[in-house]
């Protein structure tokens, strides 16, 4: 397309947008079956009897109504609109017992909401560790102002995920169990394109698309490149930054990435483009894993769709070094400052749990938003959130810095709600704490990059800023969504008397509530006479206690003894003499018949060649396997 098709283009779109538009979704939710690896069939969450689910599309200024009706039938759900900051809707914002109940099967809930962001953002269950049983899909918001809207010729919405064979009702309980002390994460069966695989996508030569790429996957990070083509990053998280060139993206679970790409002139050859799941964030790798998804920019239908080929090193760009699009510098020193430790341990019932400060999170019996509207003036008192939702409560206005410190060997990405942050700083693998880094705001970029999900490193730390100007209740959690249903949030409370002025709640919202006898008032505990008073609040495990128990010392004991009675009486049966040695040694020997047996641990030379894998280096130096994604059929 010339400049002046582009031209005209633009204008198209700002005589389009020339009112702001009501939009309006029926989402009857429910189960499907699909099988979008082509390995295993099995049942989905689908809207409207369809799976993948629909993409929402927007213009920015619209108004948006989404009518959910449950009919799952053994499960509750609730609808997260990833990024929307629902500036003045926080009842909107969907985090079950956050700002709402969750919907019960055979009950209906609306979400009203006006979008005022433009970019590439996504929506999901917000309920129960579900949404990756298929409840995620696309959001998209159009801007007539883009300012690289005469730059491109054409979008495409290009999501990445991982995808796991098993329901998360079957895998969760599991997973949070004694029988899993150490946490390990289930491994993915797959990665997915678009939720399916062998993608691909029609291209034309010379010209440019914008491609808007969502990782809506549950666990793993994805590395992303594109055969014989470089990215033009545009957008991070619905904020423009000034247009940097890349060849290979990072991209973790909840971000978004959009990039100009620009086709070749010529329709000889189609080019793969592959997404290679980080197996660092892998306990284990099984060995029938393909931790890579491949598509191709289909240039020719006619021509060979060639495998892609191996990577020297995965060394995706930094995206710390972005710098946004209207060079919003610095905020200054921060009114408040938040310190999280990120621990990985286990609780009195045997499982693993993941917390921030000793804290592990735990749902209140009263949606915290609901709390801050029925407190009065107790309401800028953290306490009356209740001690396991990890309350801090934020003035209007503050500028609002926290600094995560991993003290966990695993990346962690890093989510608020109702906020893009500044992400002001981000340590090297095994940094340590920020408080050992000798980092001052000096050290700080003068524009830094904006987004609303960050990935912290191994044992090392982050510094978030952000301005309070946003009342309502916002969670801060990692998104993987293992470590959601862990335990790894924090509760934001913003501003909770400004939130009595602005906010009323609908009827349907509370008849969510009254269906499940969930109460609409009160503490985190749901009490109302005294506030204060968070006895029967939810709770975790008690914490084991520290050092042996006097029933740990006698189980020791016991386990020490029978080691030492073990080792003896093999130590004893080996010195003895054994009668059939004896008498072997005086009879002819038998005879060889030349019959091996075939031990199943036996492996010939070939088999061991072929189990061979071939692996990358990243730029931390830790080996990632690499190479050719799926074959296209």
């Amino acid at each position: 397309m010339n400049l002046v098709s582009r031209y005209i283009v633009a204008l198209a779109w700002c005589f389009h947008i020339t009112t702001a538009a009501t939009v309006t979704y029926d989402f009857n939710v429910g189960w499907v079956t699909a099988n979008p690896d082509g390995a295993f069939e099995r049942p989905v969450i689908g809207i409207n009897g369809q799976w993948p689910i629909p993409q929402i599309t927007a213009n920015i200024g619209d108004n948006i109504l989404i009518h959910v009706t449950n009919q799952l039938g053994n499960q509750s759900t609730s609808l997260h609109f990833h990024g929307l900051f629902m500036n003045g809707t926080a009842h909107m914002d969907g985090p079950a017992q956050v700002s709402q109940c969750s919907i019960p099967p055979g009950s209906s809930f609306t979400y009203n909401f006006t979008i005022n962001q433009p970019g590439t953002y996504w929506y999901h269950s917000h309920t129960g560790g579900q949404y990756p049983d298929g409840l995620r899909g696309p959001l998209i918001v159009h801007d007539p102002k883009s300012p690289f809207l005469g730059q491109y010729d054409e979008e495409l919405v290009l999501t990445v995920s991982d995808w796991y064979h098993e329901q998360m009702a079957i895998m969760l309980p599991s997973f949070n169990s004694k029988s899993n002390p150490t946490g390990a994460e289930p491994v993915p069966q797959a990665a997915l394109f678009n939720e399916t695989q062998n993608l691909t996508v029609a291209v034309e030569p010379g010209k440019t698309y914008l491609f808007r790429m969502i990782n809506i996957g549950a666990f793993a990070g994805q590395y992303v490149w594109f055969e014989g083509h470089n990215m033009t990053i545009v957008e991070v998280d619905g904020v423009y930054h000034q247009p940097a060139e890349a060849e290979m993206i990072y991209i973790s679970a909840a971000q978004r990435c959009s990039f100009l790409l620009t086709t070749k002139n010529e329709t000889t050859a189609n080019y793969a483009f592959v997404a290679s799941m980080d197996t660092t964030l892998f306990d284990t790798l099984p060995a029938d894993l393909n931790y890579n998804v491949t598509g191709w920019l289909t240039y020719n239908k006619a021509e060979a769709f060639p495998e892609p080929a191996l990577v020297d090193e995965l060394n995706p760009f930094d995206d710390m070094t972005l710098i946004p699009y209207d060079n919003q510098t610095l905020f200054g020193e921060p009114d408040k400052v938040i310190e999280l430790d990120v621990i990985m341990d286990n609780l009195g019932d045997g499982a693993n749990y993941a917390f921030f400060n000793n804290i592990t999170y735990k749902a209140p019996k009263v949606p915290t938003l609901y709390t801050a509207l029925s407190a009065g003036e107790q309401a800028t008192d953290p306490d009356v959130y209740g001690t396991y939702t990890h309350p801090f409560v934020l003035e209007k206005g503050d500028i609002v810095q926290i600094v995560v410190n991993n003290l966990d060997t695993g990346r962690h990405p890093f989510h608020l709600h109702g906020h893009h942050f500044q992400a002001i700083y981000r340590s090297a693998e095994e940094a340590g704490t920020f408080e050992d880094a000798n980092v001052t705001d000096a050290d700080f970029p003068k524009m830094p990059m904006r987004r609303d999900t960050l990935v912290l490193y191994p044992d090392g730390n982050i510094v978030l800023r952000f301005r309070a100007d946003n009342p309502g209740i916002w969670l801060f959690h990692c998104h993987i969504e293992w470590h959601v249903t862990s335990g790894l949030m924090a509760t934001m409370i913003e501003a909770p008397l400004d939130i009595q002025k602005t906010l009323t709640i609908p009827q349907n919202h509370f008849d969510a509530c009254s269906a499940q006898g969930v109460a609409t008032v009160g503490n985190a505990a749901g009490n109302t006479a005294d506030y204060l008073n968070l006895k029967g609040e939810n709770e975790p495990p008690a914490r084991l206690p520290d050092g042996f128990t006097t029933r740990g010392k006698v189980a020791l004991a016991f386990s020490a003894l029978s080691g030492i009675l073990g080792v003896l009486a093999v130590a004893w049966y080996g010195l003895a003499a054994d009668p059939a040695a004896t008498a072997t040694a005086t009879s002819p020997a038998a005879p060889h018949h030349g019959v091996a047996s075939e031990s199943p641990g036996n492996t010939s030379s070939e088999a061991v060649a072929e189990s061979k894998e071939v692996f990358a280096t990243d730029t931390t130096g830790t080996s990632i396997p690499a190479g050719a994604g799926t074959r296209r059929q």
